[in-house]
């Protein structure tokens, strides 16, 4: 059974940090279509469109009528494991550090062999039960993990190497006077966390948010505005080594499109906040979390950023806060490219219309701030890249990838 993990020592600042190290990055193009669902979480493998055959692994043809119409779909992630192995040492330096490593071949119920790392936990020609993860390179890799939960499996040293779970790890929340920063602090506490800081912008102002924060025994408050670059710099100063997660929840929105309003402020301070802001905070925190990614149990290992659907399509009513995010998205893309070398994985959490004042005049369904920290906490502890939280977000990526101009339009007679 897997150990459960345990508070470390305190660091010697003397003693060298550990170089980050990758796996093997390289990846044909077929095989990262289960980079992508790896992304989402989802167990994803090809399936020939003419017979009807799973293949694996990713192949441009398929294994039976070399049919090139191969398209990805969802599988049962079950099996029996065949054989296994375990790698005690390895030419290739990220896996010589973390040796011994166990490596197996699962039968799928489905069909294919495949083969894939092995959790601690599981048996000789056991049942399992296959994840499909990222890896610190950022591809899609397969886990096999016991069918039946066992004890602290989380803590697993290769399930822990491919996740971004928040148990013993220290995390800044941005923004704590936004709303779901209550919330978004007690769903870390329970998962573990070791210490949560949470910034808070203008400190002489009433903050409905405080007393409930203050009231968290593993909560921080501390000054940060995203809109000022000295204050981001400031924090980062005093914190930015100790940080693992950090949490981007800072958000500026009002309501109105382009000719809806009489002037560029409101749109100004949307760019400030939402896209600005975060990049303030890559700049000041980003090379630090990049150079802690090999710090043990309690390395850096994600930044999470939380936008709005409108992010991936614009509506008129919303439409200078939708551009905004739209431009917030278009930086994390080029983030998650910089942080790929050193291992920090970047998750973009995509929330639908929210339950606060500035999306009263909208209908239900409405995102509570509960629901946003379930959904944060759950994508950390699944190592996720894009989580979409809420009913109106799963349906717009849903309709997205149906088609994005039937979206389009639909978007423009919704907000008509």
């Amino acid at each position: 059974m897997t150990r459960p993990l345990q508070p470390p020592p305190r660091k010697n600042p003397l003693k060298r940090a550990v170089a980050p190290t990758s796996p093997p990055p390289a990846r044909s193009r077929a095989a990262l279509g289960l980079t992508a669902a790896a992304a989402e979480g989802r167990f994803m493998l090809q399936s020939c469109a003419d017979c009807a055959t799973l293949q694996y692994p990713p192949r441009d043809a398929c294994c039976r009528c070399l049919s090139v119409d191969l398209v990805w779909q969802d599988v049962p992630p079950t099996g029996e494991l065949l054989a296994e192995t375990t790698i005690r040492t390895s030419t290739n330096v990220y896996f010589r550090e973390r040796a011994p490593w166990r490596t197996g071949s699962v039968r799928l119920d489905a069909g294919p062999v495949v083969i894939c790392h092995l959790h601690g936990d599981v048996t000789p020609r056991s049942r399992v039960r296959l994840l499909n993860r990222l890896d610190r390179s950022g591809q899609g890799v397969i886990l096999a993990v016991p069918q039946e939960r066992t004890p602290n499996m989380e803590d697993d040293p290769q399930m822990r190497a491919m996740t971004s779970d928040p148990n013993l790890r220290r995390v800044l929340i941005a923004d704590g006077r936004n709303p779901n920063a209550p919330a978004l602090a007690e769903a870390l506490a329970s998962a573990g966390a070791a210490t949560i800081f949470v910034g808070e912008a203008e400190t002489w102002l009433p903050n409905p948010n405080r007393a409930r924060l203050a009231a968290l025994p593993k909560v921080d408050l501390l000054p940060l505005d995203v809109t000022d670059t000295g204050s981001v710099a400031e924090l980062a100063g005093e914190i930015g080594g100790k940080v693992d997660i950090l949490i981007n929840n800072a958000r500026y929105v009002r309501p109105g499109g382009v000719m809806a309003r009489g002037d560029t402020a409101f749109a100004t301070d949307e760019m400030q906040v939402n896209y600005l802001g975060l990049m303030r905070l890559a700049q000041a925190f980003g090379p630090a979390m990049c150079s802690r990614t090999a710090d043990g149990n309690n390395s850096a290992v994600a930044w999470v950023n939380i936008l709005s659907a409108l992010a991936l399509m614009n509506a008129a009513d919303y439409g200078c806060f939708g551009a905004s995010n739209a431009a917030a998205l278009s930086l994390s893309q080029s983030l998650r490219a910089e942080f790929r070398p050193s291992g920090l994985r970047l998750t973009n959490v995509f929330v639908g219309q929210t339950e606060d004042e500035w999306h009263q005049q909208l209908p239900p369904p409405k995102v509570r701030p509960a629901a946003i920290a379930r959904s944060v906490v759950a994508g950390l502890r699944d190592g996720l890249e894009d989580v979409y939280c809420g009913d109106v977000a799963r349906d717009m990526i849903a309709r997205y990838r149906a088609g994005p101009k039937i979206l389009e339009r639909e978007m423009m007679e919704k907000g008509a």
